[in-house]
C-alpha cells in the first residue's frame, strides 16, 4: 500500500482521537496534497514545524494501528464486501443477485 493512502486510512480510522491541530495539518498534507510551506505560512509556524508535527502525528497515528488494527480489518472487510459482491454478479436469479448485491452496498456504506 503507498505510503499517502495509508495514513490517509489511519487519518480516517484514527483522526479523532488527534487534536484538532494535528489532524488539520495531516489532511492539509495527506488529503489536500499541500506542501510544508503552503501548510506553515497560514498558520505562521515554519516547514521544519509542520514537518515535525507531520512525523510525530504519523507515529502516534501507526502506534494506534498496532496496538488497535481498526485499519487493516477495515481494509479486510472492504476486500471481503467486493468478493461477494463479485460472485453476486455470477447468480443468475435476478431477486437473489439483487438483493445480495443491496446488502453488501449497505455492509460497505457503514465501513
Amino acid at each position: 500500500m503507498a505510503k499517502e493512502l495509508k495514513f490517509v486510512m489511519l487519518l480516517d480510522c484514527y483522526g479523532d482521537l488527534l487534536t484538532d491541530h494535528q489532524r488539520s495539518i495531516m489532511e492539509m498534507y495527506y488529503c489536500d496534497d499541500l506542501s510544508l510551506a503552503e501548510i506553515g505560512q497560514p498558520m505562521n509556524i515554519t516547514r521544519q514545524a509542520v514537518r515535525s508535527i507531520i512525523k510525530r502525528t504519523e507515529d502516534i497515528l501507526l502506534n494506534y494501528e498496532e496496538k488497535l488494527g481498526f485499519a487493516e480489518r477495515l481494509g479486510r472487510m472492504r476486500e471481503c464486501f467486493g468478493r461477494i459482491e463479485a460472485a453476486a454478479e455470477h447468480i443468475t436469479d435476478g431477486n437473489i443477485r439483487n438483493t445480495i448485491l443491496s446488502e453488501t452496498a449497505k455492509g460497505a456504506e457503514l465501513l
